[in-house]
């Protein structure tokens, strides 16, 4: 069974390798502790880039229960600032096994971005649905609650496609839409509430612990101008190891 991450499908996160420490569906891994590392050539969630493009070394760490549950910690540095993180989160998962073809999955999660003033505006909790068939379609609601915001939670959908290719590739592509992740106080942000739309396609190649995946990264047009945002790479690359 391969990872979902309700936070990263559907180029949610270019960290997508390493969230599988975080959110695997609870029967694919042992139970006990789990946990990945890699480096990325740019942090980019839900359409957003958090970074430029810059490697980004990330780790993340999961404690699994025999009873579907799941709890996770992730972290990313800058391999330029390797001292400083851009990225922190946490999250907490149930998996139900719905039928011999469709799973569950329930998550509450927080991030957290103290990379610098900008990128701290996208601070959030969210909790999130997903449901997923034989590990080949993804579908994900989100309500999203951005720190210091008064107003009411944002919402997201995900779908997310994985195809299995012979010789350990695979195909990968995704598509959502959400509210904005910016609260309406900040000055990087307008006050109301628009909708925008991300995705990506690429290919992976997966062999035992290893994985690496290439991404190519679309978002709506004008949306870095709107938010000021670091410029997105159209590709997108990532390299990890689980254990």
């Amino acid at each position: 069974m391969r990872e979902v991450s309700p936070a990263r499908i559907g180029a949610g996160c270019i960290s997508l390798a390493i969230a599988t420490a975080l959110c695997a569906p609870l029967h694919a891994q042992s139970s006990g502790i789990n946990g990945a590392v890699g480096l990325s050539s740019q942090l980019v969630d839900r359409g957003i880039a958090i970074t430029p493009a810059t490697p980004t070394l990330q780790g993340a760490v999961s404690w699994i229960s025999p009873a579907g549950w799941s709890f996770g910690l992730l972290g990313s540095t800058e391999v330029r600032s390797p001292g400083h993180l851009v990225e922190a989160s946490a999250q907490a998962s149930r998996y139900w096994s719905l039928s011999s073809d469709w799973q569950m999955q329930a998550s509450i999660l927080y991030y957290s971005y103290p990379g610098n003033a900008r990128s701290r505006v996208f601070d959030r909790t969210e909790t999130s649905v997903n449901w997923i068939y034989r590990d080949i379609l993804t579908f994900g609601l989100s309500a999203i609650h951005l720190i210091g915001a008064s107003d009411q939670p944002r919402g997201a959908a995900d779908l997310d496609l994985h195809w299995p290719l012979p010789w350990h590739f695979s195909l990968s592509a995704g598509a959502g839409v959400a509210q904005s992740l910016i609260a309406p106080h900040s000055p990087y942000g307008y006050s109301h509430t628009s909708v925008y739309r991300y995705g990506h396609a690429g290919l992976a190649w997966d062999d035992g612990p290893w994985r690496i995946e290439l991404d190519r990264i679309t978002t709506d047009s004008g949306l870095r101008q709107q938010w000021g945002s670091p410029t997105i790479s159209p590709w997108v690359a990532t390299i990890s190891r689980s254990f």
